[in-house]
């Protein structure tokens, strides 16, 4: 569990891949705001919680639990990144009380179908994970290149993000359970059941090509009162090629939606 910063305490659930050091830089630009937990996801090298098969993807609600529990907080505004948004809406479905505020960063539709291709890459994960990760930097070179302007700099990010990739590697068979896990939860249901303030944010609809900005626009519609926000230049990794202008995007909309006073005047002191 990492836990960094001070004030309003932000909980940030990474993405697919499992791993928060992923989501690193971000998890770094929002703990200058506010107060950031982050863990890996449950059954993921590193996770403080292992999954439990006979829960299935209410295992997540167990271990986001124990993360709030331990960070001592009364209630977080959660933050999930992709598949972790999905998580987060789960949690927030389910624990209404422990919520202040609900952040889905670039998360597939609620009505979530994978395509061919990934159903493709699940019938044997392990098998065919070294063609997934070989067309990943074509995936995200674009958004690189639009996101980092300078030559210099997209080479260090490029450098950087993949040390990081190598160091903390994620799990093919971790991903095809996780999608797996999907199969028997409603998020169209959940989403009914959402009362916290919800802010759904996205990179520019050309250049996220792992999940469809048009997918994600669909909790604008699926939660009630739900509002968005664009993070121009980006595409599905902006929190990390952008990591300020997340941080802002998310803390300001974290610290109009909470209830706790003397906590807020604290964190803006």
């Amino acid at each position: 569990m990492i836990d960094k910063g001070s004030g309003l305490t932000v909980l940030m659930i990474p993405g697919i891949q499992g791993r928060w050091e992923w989501i690193s830089p971000a998890v770094d630009a929002l703990a200058t705001h506010c107060r950031v937990i982050s863990d890996s996801l449950a059954g993921d090298r590193g996770s403080l919680r292992a999954l439990e098969p006979a829960k299935g993807f209410h295992s997540y609600l167990d271990w986001v639990d124990e993360l709030v529990n331990r960070c001592g907080a009364k209630q977080v505004a959660l933050c999930g990144v992709s598949y972790g948004g999905l998580v987060a809406l789960h949690y927030a479905a389910h624990r209404p009380e422990r919520i202040s505020s609900l952040v889905l960063i670039s998360s597939p539709s609620p009505q979530r179908q994978p395509n061919r291709k990934f159903k493709w890459y699940l019938q044997a994960p392990r098998l065919l994970s070294p063609a997934f990760m070989l067309s990943s930097p074509f995936r995200l070179y674009p958004e690189i290149t639009r996101a980092v302007s300078s030559f210099v700099h997209r080479a260090w990010f490029a450098i950087t993000y993949l040390r990081c990739v190598i160091k903390y590697p994620c799990s093919s068979a971790n991903m095809a359970k996780q999608v797996q896990l999907l199969a028997d939860i409603d998020f169209v249901e959940d989403c009914k059941h959402i009362d916290a303030p919800t802010l759904v944010l996205t990179g520019s609809p050309r250049l996220d090509r792992v999940v469809s900005v048009g997918s994600t626009r669909e909790y604008l519609k699926a939660v009630p009162g739900a509002s968005y926000k664009q993070i121009n230049d980006t595409g599905h990794i902006g929190l990390v090629t952008k990591p300020d202008v997340f941080a802002k995007a998310v803390s300001n909309f974290v610290m109009n939606h909470y209830h706790d006073d003397q906590l807020l005047l604290r964190a803006l002191a």
